[in-house]
């Protein structure tokens, strides 16, 4: 994530922020600059001590998923484009699970903003009905509720919200690492399935290669994976145990760890931590783009991981990635870059149809 500030007097800026705690001016996020705008007053305007961005008013949601993002003004309020995905969400009257919700969604926000800087299809339902983006935020105090992706649509539980119940499941299921941004990163994987690989021929038939059968009965999968565990060598091929259940998982965990390297290195770049390059705005173009991100990648996990047990804290990023993992992840980002390349590639991969 970049370092933002303040238009107005240049106070770093978290990607949270609504207002400046220096200037006190109130502030939103701008999707289409990836910056932050000052939302000034008539009297700001007047006297030239805000950037002007009358045109832009606050998301509906902000006090409901206390979102800081900017839409354009219009006579309803409206919703961002993060919270426009939103497809089912707690009621009003539900005051514990609008919380968990607000905590959600402040972690999806992160998601699309990454999924922006990757250039990468968002494709809503209401452009495609059937295989289309949205989020189903609900309660398992009011329903049953199981964290997953069908069909583009990302169903979670909010209860992953709340720190206890969500370190409870990762000592419980052996996790080295839980968070609502992974679980968001994990399922949106799913969907980046059907619309970048999916469709494509050449890229299923390498798919195959290094995941697997993506047609291999899940049902059949989850269950022997569940009553018999990961293989026992798992940790040479896969990047988490988890992944070994089904080329599916293997797929949507090995491009949620692509999103978390990515998104780190882009955030260590912003704070001088990491080469220039590292960032969205520089591109890595050509075969060795993926080698250059691993290479920048793996010291400075190392070290992230020791600053960390400097603390007496678990490391960043408890993760070891062999060689097939690698490769994977090398295929994935093929995948994003050469679609994001072309305008004909990305425009079917949107549209869902045979490359």
């Amino acid at each position: 994530m970049r370092d933002f500030t303040c238009p107005n007097c240049g106070q770093h800026l978290a990607f949270e922020n609504s207002v400046c705690l220096s200037c006190g001016h109130s502030v939103g996020f701008s999707l289409e600059d990836m910056s932050f705008l000052v939302i000034a007053s008539g009297e700001d305007s007047e006297h030239g001590g805000a950037v002007d961005a009358a045109e832009y008013q606050l998301c509906a949601n902000l006090y409901l998923a206390e979102c800081n993002w900017l839409v354009k003004v219009q006579p309803v309020r409206a919703l961002c484009a993060s919270c426009r995905l939103t497809r089912t969400r707690p009621g009003d009257d539900d005051t514990a699970a609008m919380a968990a919700f607000a905590v959600a969604e402040r972690a999806k926000r992160r998601l699309i903003a990454e999924l922006h800087e990757l250039m990468l299809p968002i494709v809503g339902r209401d452009e495609d009905p059937d295989y289309g983006l949205a989020f189903d935020l609900l309660s398992c105090a009011k329903e049953k509720v199981f964290t997953g992706h069908d069909n583009g649509v990302i169903t979670l539980d909010l209860a992953e919200g709340d720190d206890v119940h969500r370190e409870q499941l990762r000592v419980e299921m052996d996790e080295p690492y839980r968070t609502l941004l992974g679980h968001f990163r994990h399922e949106v994987g799913h969907y980046y399935f059907y619309r970048l690989v999916g469709t494509s021929p050449s890229y299923l038939e390498r798919f195959n290669e290094l995941f697997g059968d993506p047609d291999v009965d899940y049902q059949q999968a989850l269950d022997g994976h569940y009553r018999q565990g990961p293989p026992a060598d798992w940790e040479q091929t896969y990047v988490s145990s988890y992944a070994s259940m089904h080329p599916a998982e293997d797929w949507a965990e090995t491009f949620a760890h692509y999103l978390h390297i990515r998104d780190t290195l882009d955030t260590l770049a912003s704070f001088g931590l990491a080469p220039a390059n590292a960032t969205y705005q520089r591109k890595i173009l050509g075969p060795s783009g993926f080698d250059t991100i691993i290479q920048m990648w793996l010291p400075l996990a190392w070290s992230l991981n020791m600053v960390n047990r400097s603390m007496g804290k678990d490391d960043l990023y408890p993760f070891v990635l062999p060689v097939p993992v690698l490769e994977k992840m090398r295929f994935i980002h093929t995948v994003i870059d050469e679609v994001t390349s072309s305008p004909g590639k990305l425009e079917i991969a949107a549209g869902g149809q045979q490359q």
